[in-house]
């Protein structure tokens, strides 16, 4: 028997490999990515904005119903049956008050220039114009100058479309009602400004 001592050659590599294995078999596995959003500043988006197509379309159809829809205008031949028998009731009732007032003449065709001065009228006596004697007048000075508006809207729109009689008619009567509203609201203004009170005497 030899007295030479044996050597066994190891393999470092071969045991560095297997402990590395055994280590990364006893590592938990990574948790899994959170699905919320991280913290911080997040873009918040408004519920209209965020609602879909199709909601917005039906929100508008149930809009566009809700909303009155214009009757449709009425065709030719029924506005010229609708003329027709409107004359003819118009004329029964001149000929019933004629009947009962016999002095009473044919009432004039109704044209442009009644229009110009029913309104002219409506406004006059909306400023307090026509109260009897001895009464305060009444004013209604918001709903003279809607009346006043409509004559303005009334020239606004014939424009080009009147005669020169019914244009100055117009125009008179405007400037007339115009001057008496400025001269109304300035005295109004006046009225409400309330004198300095005098200060008060020593005793």
């Amino acid at each position: 028997m030899s007295d030479t001592p044996k050597f066994e050659v190891i393999d470092r590599r071969k045991i560095k490999a297997e402990e590395e294995h055994e280590h990364a078999q006893k590592q938990p596995e990574p948790a899994a990515a959170p699905t919320e959003a991280p913290a911080g500043p997040r873009l918040v988006v408004p519920e209209s904005a965020a609602e879909p197509a199709a909601k917005k379309q039906e929100n508008a159809a149930l809009d566009e119903e809700a909303s009155p829809e214009m009757p449709e205008a009425p065709s030719a031949e029924e506005s010229r049956q609708q003329k027709s028998a409107y004359d003819a009731s118009a004329q029964r009732l001149e000929d019933l008050v004629r009947a009962q007032n016999p002095g009473v003449g044919p009432q004039p065709p109704v044209g442009f220039e009644h229009l110009i001065q029913q309104l002219y009228l409506s406004a006059m006596i909306q400023m307090g114009a026509g109260a009897q004697e001895g009464q305060r007048p009444r004013v209604d000075i918001m709903g003279a100058r809607q009346t006043i508006d409509m004559l303005g809207v009334l020239a606004e729109k014939t424009k080009g479309n009147l005669n020169e009689l019914e244009d100055r008619t117009l125009q008179t009567a405007l400037f007339d009602v115009r001057m008496a509203f400025l001269e109304l609201t300035n005295m109004i203004s006046m009225q409400g400004v309330q004198p300095p009170l005098p200060p008060p005497t020593k005793r």
